[in-house]
């Protein structure tokens, strides 16, 4: 027999997955579907079995990475003020006002815009008196306002932007954005159109831009 004979390479197997690697899928996962069903259904009217279903894992193994519902709601609470939080960091001593807020606005509107469940559950939460998390926000969030607080503080003290009580800013801030998330039904409506697009969102941004920026005496 003439010639060289070929010889079929095996493909290489693929390697093992790693346990951690595992685990953080099945957890991002499980966070994900408690999300959605969270703010669907609020923390009493969700089950753990529900949550699972839609994460297409056993409940079982629900419960192994979160030992209660109350574990695992806390979980999506905490992922989402992480989401605010990275955020608000913008808001850095030293760094421009005007830019630091303009930044940190838009921000804020493109969450709502993409990501706007989170913002109707945290809302969900909050009408109902925080049963759930009133320690968090007493602990987390209240350090948050504090810290990013001394920021504005700073500002202030340097002549940059007119005196106002930073904690107020905030919530304005919150409230004006967040809304675009929360009752984005009822602008659908009083719009009337059928999807909130881009062109809406810039808008919604651009408006309130300016009415924080010119209440701070800032132009951009």
């Amino acid at each position: 027999m003439t010639g060289k004979m070929k010889t079929k390479r095996k493909a290489a197997a693929p390697g093992p997955v790693r346990p951690g690697a595992i685990r953080r899928r099945n957890v991002a996962k499980i966070l994900k579907a408690a999300e959605t069903v969270f703010a669907q259904k609020g923390f009493s009217g969700a089950s753990t079995a529900e949550i699972a279903r839609l994460a297409g894992v056993p409940k079982p193994n629900l419960h192994y990475y979160f030992r209660t519902k109350q574990a695992l709601y806390e979980s999506v609470l905490d992922r989402i003020l992480e989401m605010w939080v990275d955020a608000m960091d913008e808001l850095r001593p030293g760094a421009d006002p005007a830019d630091a807020l303009s930044r940190y606005l838009a921000r804020k509107i493109d969450l709502s815009r993409r990501l706007p469940g989170p913002s109707r559950l945290w809302a969900m939460e909050m009408l109902a008196g925080a049963p759930h998390i009133g320690g968090f926000l007493r602990g987390r969030v209240r350090e948050l306002v504090k810290d990013k607080g001394a920021v504005v503080e700073g500002w202030i003290a340097d002549g940059k932007i007119r005196p106002i009580a930073p904690a107020h800013l905030f919530f304005v801030i919150w409230a004006a954005t967040q809304t675009y998330a929360d009752f984005s039904v009822q602008m659908s409506a009083v719009m009337n159109r059928k999807h909130l697009d881009a062109e809406f969102y810039d808008d919604a941004r651009a408006t309130i831009t300016s009415l924080v920026l010119n209440g701070l005496g800032l132009t951009r």
